[in-house]
């Protein structure tokens, strides 16, 4: 049986599986990522972790379909090159495809790290392998991907930048340069920035409202347990942010109609606080016929998404 192998590049870990070509994870491994000198050393220490793993698995080239990696950055999918992954200190163009591919014999593709992730979710987790799946993920800024009958959507390049949706024209200034941006609101800075602000004309008791105002360190987690407990200043803020990716989520649904929007990343860790709040928005914003189909989901796979993902860009790309 051929095996796909997944790598999820991040600027700490890179992680790493193997799998069968059904999608079941037979091994998983992570090394550090060495950001040192450029990140000159990614892909060399990429590479020799590969190359150990298959000896110690008496592995060859020959066993597998593929090598498939999401990695951070601007993604040139049919070159296999990435450039501007910042946090990897990846200024300059990276031939990732090409020297993974000439090192170990095996066919090497390579995308954003977002749409992979949107891969695993549509593949093996939430999106229960349905054609037509939108992921966003909800983290430090708000990223996405879009699978739409059951290939990843790239556009000219840039398609799935959810988190730069205009939502608001008088909005707060994004690190995009323009303003009133999703992720400026429904990341988990965003909502800890609506909190600081809301905080300034809020009167009533709220534990929250006094955390804030003694300059306490406030996060997303500290929200919506606050939230969860009843403190109604926590429940208003949640309540802005749900109306804000809700209201996205609806635009979306009605622009493609997936079956499933998949909603994943630190944030979402709140759980159905988060999921039952965007749902009232979204039911409020979508089309019926879509408001009546598209379902909205949790993420299930956790941080095994961008190797499940990595490895099934190696079926988007050969079949």
């Amino acid at each position: 049986m051929k095996k796909l192998l997944g790598i999820d590049l991040g600027g700490t870990t890179v992680k790493f599986a193997i799998l069968t070509e059904a999608g079941d994870i037979l091994k998983k491994w992570t090394i550090q990522t060495n950001v040192e000198q450029e990140g000159q050393h990614i892909v060399p220490d990429i590479i020799q972790s590969i190359k150990e793993c298959l000896q110690q698995e008496d592995l060859t080239a020959e066993d597998f379909v593929g090598i498939g990696m999401g990695s951070p950055g601007s993604v040139d999918i049919h070159n296999g090159t990435v450039i501007g992954a910042y946090n990897l200190n990846w200024r300059t163009l990276q031939p990732v495809k090409a020297q993974i591919e000439q090192a170990t014999g095996i066919p090497c593709y390579v995308d954003n790290d977002a749409n992979v992730a949107a891969l695993g979710e549509q593949w093996q987790g939430a999106g229960d392998g349905s054609a037509n799946v939108v992921f966003i993920t909800l983290g430090t800024g708000v990223g996405g991907g879009i699978v739409s009958e059951g290939k990843l959507i790239h556009g000219v390049g840039a398609a799935g930048e959810i988190g730069h949706m205009n939502v608001d024209p008088n909005g707060y200034l994004c690190t995009c340069g323009n303003v009133g941006c999703l992720e400026t609101v429904a990341s988990a800075t965003g909502i800890v920035r609506l909190a600081q602000d809301m905080a300034q004309t809020y009167k009533e008791s709220s534990s929250l409202h006094t955390w804030i105002t003694n300059g306490q360190e406030v996060t997303a987690k500290l929200i919506f347990d606050k939230a969860k407990e009843g403190d109604l200043f926590a429940q208003t803020i949640v309540d802005k942010f749900s109306f804000y990716l809700g209201y996205s989520c609806g635009n979306i649904a009605n622009i493609l109609h997936p079956e499933t929007i998949v909603i994943g990343g630190g944030v979402s860790a709140a759980g159905d606080i988060l999921l039952q709040g965007v749902q009232k928005y979204f039911e409020k914003a979508a089309f019926l016929q879509v408001r009546e189909t598209t379902k909205l989901k949790l993420a299930q796979l956790g941080n095994d998404a961008g190797v499940i993902g990595a490895a099934s860009l190696v079926h988007q790309f050969t079949i």
